[in-house]
């Protein structure tokens, strides 16, 4: 059970999110794809959904991109709580709150700041220019954008507000569930899901707590939880012991109706709002079982993608600037093709700068 994730497999996962990702926010920019429901909860999206897969067309693959794909996100957050705990929680070192707070707001600052002076290059010299405004760029640039009013319409470009998300995160995790009982992560996760049960479906309060750490804390807390209860070395926390050791074939199998049962899950649970919330569950758990199922093979290639996934995600938005005005002259895989091809190339490039910032010491 110390291996219920390997380090290869949680980068595997990596870049199956930012694949996913990056093809959403190309994809759900194209005028008559499906749109996604992420922040808010549209019954007109879910509308749309079904009809495009009762009557499904050449683009089905692009709208069920650029409904699903956004999902990504709640995987990430998952890796980083799951990675949070192996990290901090199993040494005998005790970090201070400030210095780690410091140290996680540099590490996300090495990868804003090189994406988003390019992008403000780009966005500068090309049509559609955005009216930045300097109290929005300070905000972008300290990470607390996510909480200013109307977030959508200030932050871009939109993909950006990860980054805030991921501070909030960051503080939660030291202030109030570093080294604490799983009794009280269970009580966030709960406290969030009911603070967002009871909003207005598609209105402007659980659009602003989902821009927000409420709407982060589910996947979050989940990678939390799996990581101290898979880890034989969690000291007081909960151990998970089995007798049963499944063949190579069994666990196949089992992984392969996990992956199903996920999937058929998230397409059902997508058209009822209270179900909606808790889709990032069985997002992650589906992510698990596909790398689970891999080939050695296969998993390598996923593996170089999450190796990469943090530049690409800072990089992506400069690349859709130029490459979507292709689709939006009806060449839309013409487009998709060129943007991914250039994005990869693109991110490999912009990996070599990140990495040659120097890396800020805890």
């Amino acid at each position: 059970m110390k291996d219920f994730l390997t380090r290869n497999e949680c980068s595997a996962m990596r870049g199956i999110a930012i694949l996913a990702i990056m093809l959403h926010n190309y994809c759900h920019f194209i005028g008559k794809i499906v749109k996604e429901n992420e922040y808010q909860f549209h019954g007109i999206n879910n509308d749309r959904l079904w009809y495009v897969m009762s009557h499904p067309d050449e683009f089905l693959p692009l709208h069920l991109l650029s409904y699903f794909g956004h999902y990504g996100v709640p995987v990430f957050l998952f890796l980083s709580g799951f990675g949070l705990v192996r990290k901090y929680e199993f040494s005998t070192e005790s970090h201070k709150t400030l210095p780690f707070i410091r140290y996680h707001y540099l590490k996300l600052f090495r990868m804003l700041i090189v994406g988003f002076v390019f992008f403000l290059m780009v966005d500068m010299v090309t049509p559609g220019r955005f009216p930045f405004h300097w109290d929005n760029v300070l905000a972008q640039l300290l990470m607390y954008i996510n909480v200013l009013p109307e977030p959508e319409k200030i932050i871009w470009p939109g993909i950006y507000w990860f980054f805030g998300l991921m501070m909030e995160l960051y503080i939660v995790y030291r202030l109030l569930l570093y080294r604490q009982k799983n009794v009280y992560v269970v009580l966030l996760v709960l406290v969030c899901w009911l603070l967002q049960a009871f909003c207005d479906p598609d209105g402007e309060t659980l659009n602003r707590l989902r821009y927000n750490c409420i709407g982060g804390i589910l996947p979050f807390g989940l990678g939390i939880l799996l990581a101290r209860v898979y880890s034989e070395e969690s000291g007081g926390l909960l151990r998970v012991k089995s007798h049963f050791t499944p063949t190579k074939l069994q666990g196949a199998v089992l992984w392969g109706i996990v992956f199903l049962l996920a999937s058929a899950l998230v397409l059902v649970m997508c058209f009822s709002f209270q179900a909606w919330l808790w889709i990032p569950v069985f997002i992650i758990l589906g992510t698990i079982a596909l790398v689970k199922l891999m080939p050695e093979s296969v998993l390598k290639v996923f593996v170089w993608f999450g190796g990469i996934s943090a530049a690409m995600f800072v990089t992506h938005p400069i690349v859709r600037k130029f490459f979507i005005t292709v689709a939006w002259k009806q060449d839309i895989y013409d487009g998709l093709m060129l943007y991914v091809v250039v994005t990869i190339a693109l991110s490999w490039a912009v990996k070599q700068v990140i990495d040659h910032i120097p890396s800020p010491k805890l």
